[in-house]
């Protein structure tokens, strides 16, 4: 009889926990339609992006590009992200070309000098450590749908 008592509290207590705050499921099928319900909200600089709730010191993005984004330097945002769908090349390190400050902490590019090049498609994962220049590439015609993670340091 305690053994049950024991039971049905600790399923009482489960249940009434629910998820602990800043727990985020997305799911694979939800992601494969990235560049599908994001092309419709590309701007005027080929990128499409949505901001997802975020917890702590992470936070969310899903982004859709059709042409190459500028250049970006994270002073205390780490970036790591998964390539959905499409493929690009990423430039990361070198110098930025005419970089602007756009925010506390953050500054964009029209491109990178001296970089290295990586060839990025479906499944890749890219770390990218906070104060690292990078910036992704697309080829003419082609397209690229990215989940990112931004930790803050």
């Amino acid at each position: 009889m305690k053994l049950i008592h024991l039971f049905l509290l600790f399923v009482a207590f489960a249940f009434s926990a629910g998820d602990p705050e800043g727990l985020h499921i997305w799911k694979s099928a939800e992601l494969k339609g990235l560049a599908k319900a994001l092309a419709p909200k590309l701007n005027g600089t080929s990128t499409a992006l949505e901001q997802l709730p975020g917890a702590g010191n992470y936070s969310f993005i899903k982004i859709y590009r059709n042409g190459t984004g500028q250049a970006e330097f994270h002073e205390t945002q780490a970036d790591v992200f998964v390539v959905e769908t499409g493929s690009a090349t990423l430039v990361y390190g070198g110098k930025m070309v005419d970089a602007k400050t756009t925010a506390p902490h953050e500054m964009r590019a029209p491109s990178i000098e001296g970089g290295v090049e990586k060839k990025l498609g479906p499944g890749d994962i890219v770390s990218i450590p906070a104060k690292v220049p990078h910036q992704v590439k697309l080829d003419a015609g082609k397209d690229i749908a990215y989940f990112i993670v931004k930790v803050t340091q």
